[in-house]
């Protein structure tokens, strides 16, 4: 017997939209792209942490909204 899969609408946004800031992250550190803001230059490695760690949310929601 297959279990369906329901998944509730704003689940399924908020974890597209956490793994698209990830990949805007990753994107980011791969082509080396510089990011000031108010003067200030946003360093690589704070992607890098923002990138690990918006992706590990959306890998958390993503497999919660699946289990029931």
């Amino acid at each position: 017997m297959d279990k369906e899969v329901v998944m509730k609408p704003a689940s399924l946004v908020a974890t597209i939209f956490l793994a698209l800031i990830s990949l805007g992250h990753l994107l980011r550190l791969v082509l080396q792209v510089e990011v000031t803001a108010g003067g200030i230059i946003i360093p690589m490695w704070l992607s890098a942490v923002a990138c690990f760690f918006t992706g590990g949310l959306a890998i958390m929601l993503w497999t919660e909204i699946r289990r029931k």
